[in-house]
Parts: structure tokens; C-alpha cells; sequence
């Protein structure tokens, strides 16, 4: 999520609080496991008794200790500091609170570890991630679509900020498009419980943590998701939003400390401003703004500093990974956390699933920028433990820039090459997610004129270079649309509706360019998930010139040459001047086409990458 994001336009409400409507004891998280890294876990409980803070608690369960009762300053929260012996066995513990002679009883649930079913095995170069809105990539449950109770009943496709009825149901019905097209991991919008007015398509203002959003579906609904990308050797990354929640969050309206969150003494929102976080010489004012103001006013920023929010959201975090069988995660906002908690959060994580896949959203402005946030290589004060990030730099400084800018020392696809010879302040960077467009940003096939050519040529880029490439929903069918406002990018996906006149999962939907890009994409995908040079093979790129741009990709046996001609003509390429890397080979076949090439004088046509899997 970004700062152009449309912010609400509802007035500041934070003093309104809203009466919870729970009425039973609830303990967060749910549930957890035996055999976890960490022996200690810290309960938040919730009721909705305004003296229940003042309770006596009991624990009474083989090898689990109540180490401390820790009453917080609302009435209706208390928080249990739990150790959970190596031998402890599954079953179900009683939290007993009493007041007086009256007692309430919780049944909380201790469980076995999942261990023959695969989860938490990272996503790594090797795979080729799908990013969807669920909202807005099909309605497999119609059924859902409104639920009764919920604030926001809106329901209108026609309306770009209104709920569409996309769900989970839609997404699994269609694991078989995800997987002819060669996708190996699926990212989704949040799919957490967003109980707010308006604005709720995207997911990122969470009201409970611990619920699945009804109208996406349920917990047993995520869980099968899961379970049927695993069945089909493919991954699931969720995404995290650690640095605010939704202004009705029942945390929020009745706030278990004064300083669970970072308050004002009038509305103060984020700069957006990511350099006061790295700048030597910036007023800690400016650093104080920029971390501690609110995203909107509808998305109140979390303290992190409070041990309390820091257990909770690290324990959720970890929760939900053996819960649903993560393979990754996403991290929203990355930048506006506090870098610290971040830090800790990410130990936690890497700790317990040492294979788990971190990446961060880091939407900045320059490779040093950037690299701050992750593993890198910098003396510095505060080393950021990351392993990788969503590579703005080489979209927005990148590809972008090579497909529609005019060659020149400094333009065009010199600006490709230039950012990726700054690889070197990157511990890994092969771990940076590579991406055309997202969720926020202009639709990639609008940001190149609805060119098919250099739609074409920006698609093989992904699928050729270095790091782990992203693909958002419908790019590889010509989906539009400029971001500006943010709901022009996040259309729905045609075909994923009953009455829509057009499917464009099937070929019979498409039109004959839809079918191109998506027979290109696919054919390219395909040969990557079996191509050691272009999913752990070594990058070789060679200075462009004249508009041309060579690199290579190779590991073992195969080298992959790519040679990409950002001209708006034809050009002829000597391919002697690359013969370090070309080595004994003499010819190549073209990955997309099965054409063979004799290496030497090469043409390539006007805004084409063409990759050729070279040959002797």
C-alpha cells in the first residue's frame, strides 16, 4: 500500500468509540502449538467486563506455567504471560478467571504441530509469484457478498471503490489457469476481516486479526486454498500489515493502553518521506512524522515501542504461518514501521522457519535508498535484517525507463543497466522481488502506450532477470488502466464473474493479442521453472549501446543470452563483441518462437527482447 492510495474523506473519529459487541471472554491468539522455538507466549485476553482487568487467573495444565498476570490499563483487557514445556502434550488448557466466587471459564487450545504436509519453504528465484486482489479476480460464492451486520454493504460493480464479490472460492476455481500459465506462488491482498464503512475492497485496513474477511470466505476456506497450491507443488504468500489497522479495530476503539498507538495532539499523518529514516543530518522531527504519523485517517499507526502491540503482531504473524501453511510474506508499508520492531519481528519469523520468505514493500526513490532497508552491504548505524524487498528501482528506474525513454548516457535503458550494476550494496539481491506493476501502480500495458511490442519485451525482462519476478493479476491478458485513483488499476479480472460477457481465462474468451501476450508469457514461464541459468544462474550484462541492451544469464551447462532492442526500428547486433560469455557456442533457439539463430550478425526487431537458449 502507498501513499496514492485515495485517502478517505471521513472525518477524524477516533474519540467516537464504538461498545464492543462481544460478549464472551476472547484470547488472542486462539490457539497455538506444541514444539514451537520459543518456550514463552504472551496472551492478550478481551472480555466484556469493564472490571475484568481486576481478576484472579489460574492456569491448571501439564507443562504449561502462568509465569505473570499483567492487568492493562483498559478494564476489559488483561495479558498472560505463558511457558509451554518441550513436553507438553496437545489438548485443551483451561484459562480460568474469577472474580470472587464467580469463575469463567476458556478452553484454549493446544496443538500438535503440522509435519507431514510442506509450508514455510520460501519463495525463492525459482519462482514466478501471482499477485491478485481477491475482490476482484472472481465470485465463486455469491452467497458472500454482502454479510448481514458488516458497516460497509456495498455491492456494485460498476463503482471502482465498492465491493465487487470476488472471494477465495473464485481464486481456487481457477489454481488450474494460475498454473497453465506457469505461476508458482500466489500472493494475495490482505484476506483478513476489514469491518470498516467504506473502502474495503483492498484489505489493508484490518478490524481482527484472527478472522478471515466473511466475505472472502472463512478460515477452513484459506486453509483449503492452501492446501491445494501445495497439492500442486505451488506456495502461498500472505500479506502483512504491521504498521496500522483499521480505525474500527476493537483494539482501537476501546485501546488496551493509553499509548497503544501513536497519537497527536491534533491529526498528524506520515510525510510519506522515506529519507529522514536514513539521513545523517535529518531533525528527528522529520524522522517522528514520518514513522509515527498515520497512513490516513482511517488506518490509526500501531506503537511498536508498546511491548504489548509488538507481542501481539509478531505472535500473529507467527500464528498465522502454521495456521495456514505460509510460504512467505509480503510486508506492507515496510518503511513506516519502526525499523527496530521490524527487525525483531523478522528474527522471530526466521527463527522458528528459517526457509520463510521476508520481502518488504519499500516504494523509494534511489538504489541506496532502497538497499537500507534490507540485507546490504553499508556500515551503518542500524543494519536492517530483511533478506529482500519489492524492487521499485528497477521498475520505476528500470524498465520503465528503457521502454519509453530516448537512449542516452543517462536515459532510457542505460537507467536499466546503471541500477542493476548497483547490485553491489545488496547482500542478496537476488532475493528482491521483480515486478512490472502492481496494485498502486498505472497498469504496465497503459505505462507503455498499450504497446504490445514493448508490453512483450517488458514481460521477458521479468521472466529473464535476476531476482524473483511478480506478476499482477491480468498483465498477462493486456488488462489497463492508470492509477489514478488507485481503483482504475484494480478492475476485475474478466470472466471471473457468471454474466460476463467475455472469459478471458479460456482462449476462446480472449482476443487474438490477448492470446499472444498470454502464449508469450506462458511459453516463457514454462521453460523458466526448468531453466537453472534464469532461476539461479549467474547475471552478465554488458554497457549498452546504441539502444541495444545484452546480458546473460548462465549456471552450469545452459547460458541464455537476451538481447533486448529498446529502438523504435530493427537493428542488426555483432554478437562477437559478447564472446566471454558466449564462449564455444555457435547458435541459439529462440525460447518464444523454436526459431534458430546462428550467432554472429543477429537482427533484432524494434522494441523486442529476444532470449535465445544458446546452443553449439
Amino acid at each position: 500500500m502507498h501513499r496514492r492510495r485515495a485517502v478517505l474523506s471521513t472525518l477524524f473519529l477516533l474519540p467516537f468509540f464504538l461498545p464492543l459487541r462481544a460478549q464472551n471472554v476472547t484470547v488472542y491468539p486462539p490457539s497455538w502449538w506444541i514444539g514451537m522455538k520459543s518456550p514463552t507466549l504472551q496472551l492478550l485476553v478481551r472480555a466484556d467486563d469493564p472490571a475484568f482487568n481486576k481478576r484472579t487467573v489460574t492456569v491448571n495444565y501439564p507443562g504449561v506455567t502462568l509465569q505473570q498476570v499483567h492487568p492493562l490499563e483498559h478494564g476489559k483487557y488483561l495479558a498472560l504471560d505463558l511457558a509451554i514445556a518441550p513436553d507438553a502434550r496437545p489438548g485443551t488448557v483451561p484459562l480460568v478467571f474469577a472474580a470472587g466466587k464467580k469463575t469463567t471459564r476458556v478452553d484454549w487450545p493446544l496443538k500438535a504441530r503440522t509435519t507431514d504436509k510442506p509450508f514455510a519453504q520460501g519463495v525463492t528465484s525459482k519462482d514466478l509469484i501471482y499477485l491478485a486482489m481477491p475482490d476482484r479476480f472472481s465470485n465463486g460464492d455469491p452467497a458472500n457478498d454482502r454479510i448481514k451486520g458488516m458497516r460497509d454493504q456495498s455491492l456494485h460493480r460498476d463503482s471502482i471503490f465498492y465491493r465487487h464479490g470476488g472471494d477465495l472460492q473464485g481464486i481456487i476455481n481457477h489454481l488450474d489457469y494460475l498454473q497453465k500459465l506457469g505461476v508458482t506462488a500466489l500472493w494475495l491482498m490482505p484476506v483478513l476481516k476489514n469491518d470498516m464503512p467504506h473502502r474495503t475492497e483492498h484489505g489493508y485496513a484490518i478490524t481482527d486479526h484472527y478472522a478471515i474477511d466473511p466475505r472472502l470466505g472463512n478460515e477452513a476456506l484459506y486453509t483449503q486454498l492452501s492446501d491445494a497450491l501445495h497439492r500442486r507443488n505451488m506456495k502461498l504468500i500472505q500479506d502483512a500489515v504491521y504498521n496500522h489497522v483499521g480505525l474500527y479495530h476493537f483494539f482501537v476503539q476501546e485501546k488496551p493502553t493509553h499509548d497503544w498507538l501513536h497519537e497527536w495532539p491534533t491529526y498528524t499523518n506520515t510525510t510519506y518521506k522515506d529519507q529522514p529514516l536514513l539521513d545523517p543530518h535529518a531533525a528527528r522531527s522529520d524522522r517522528d512524522r514520518m514513522s509515527n504519523g498515520w497512513f490516513t485517517p482511517q488506518m490509526p499507526d500501531l506503537n511498536q515501542h508498546n511491548p504489548y502491540v509488538a507481542n501481539f503482531l509478531i505472535q500473529h504473524a507467527l500464528w498465522c504461518v502454521e495456521q495456514f501453511r505460509l510460504d512467505g510474506w509480503r510486508i506492507d508499508t515496510y518503511i513506516y514501521n519502526d525499523l527496530a520492531f521490524m527487525n525483531r519481528c523478522n528474527q522471530a519469523l526466521l527463527d522458528q522457519y528459517p526457509n520463510l520468505s521476508l520481502f518488504g514493500e519499500t516504494w523509494v526513490h534511489g538504489v541506496p535508498n532502497q538497499a537500507y532497508f534490507t540485507r546490504n552491504k553499508f556500515e551503518i548505524p542500524f543494519k536492517s535484517n530483511l533478506p529482500g524487498v519489492t524492487d521499485f528501482q528497477a521498475n520505476l528506474y528500470g524498465i520503465i525507463s528503457a521502454l519509453n525513454e530516448p537512449f542516452g548516457w543517462t536515459t532510457g535503458v542505460n537507467r536499466l543497466y546503471y541500477t542493476l550494476a548497483n547490485d553491489f550494496v545488496y547482500e542478496d539481491p537476488t532475493r528482491n522481488v521483480i515486478f512490472l506493476d502492481n496494485h498502486d501502480m498505472s497498469r504496465f500495458f497503459s505505462v507503455v502506450g498499450e504497446d504490445v511490442r514493448k508490453h512483450k519485451a517488458g514481460i521477458a525482462w521479468l521472466l529473464t532477470s535476476r531476482g524473483i519476478p511478480q506478476l499482477y493479476y491480468g498483465t498477462e491478458i493486456l488488462m489497463k488502466g492508470f492509477a489514478n485513483p488507485d481503483g482504475w488499476v484494480r478492475l476485475d479480472f474478466p470472466g471471473g464473474w457468471p454474466n460476463d460477457p467475455a472469459n478471458k481465462f479460456t482462449a476462446a474468451g480472449r482476443t487474438e493479442k490477448e492470446n499472444e501476450v498470454f502464449d508469450w508469457t506462458r511459453t516463457l514461464a514454462t521453460f523458466r521453472k526448468t531453466s537453472p541459468a534464469l532461476t539461479t544462474g549467474k547475471l552478465t550484462q554488458y554497457v549498452p549501446e546504441d539502444g541495444v541492451y545484452v546480458y546473460f544469464r548462465h549456471e552450469g551447462q545452459q547460458t541464455v543470452m537476451c538481447i533486448f532492442n529498446t529502438n523504435d526500428k530493427p537493428t542488426t547486433v555483432n554478437t562477437q563483441r559478447f564472446a566471454e560469455s558466449i564462449g564455444q557456442y555457435k547458435g541459439g533457439t529462440e525460447i518464444t518462437t523454436g526459431k534458430k539463430y546462428t550467432l554472429g550478425s543477429v537482427s533484432v526487431p524494434e522494441y523486442y527482447l529476444l532470449v535465445l537458449e544458446l546452443t553449439e
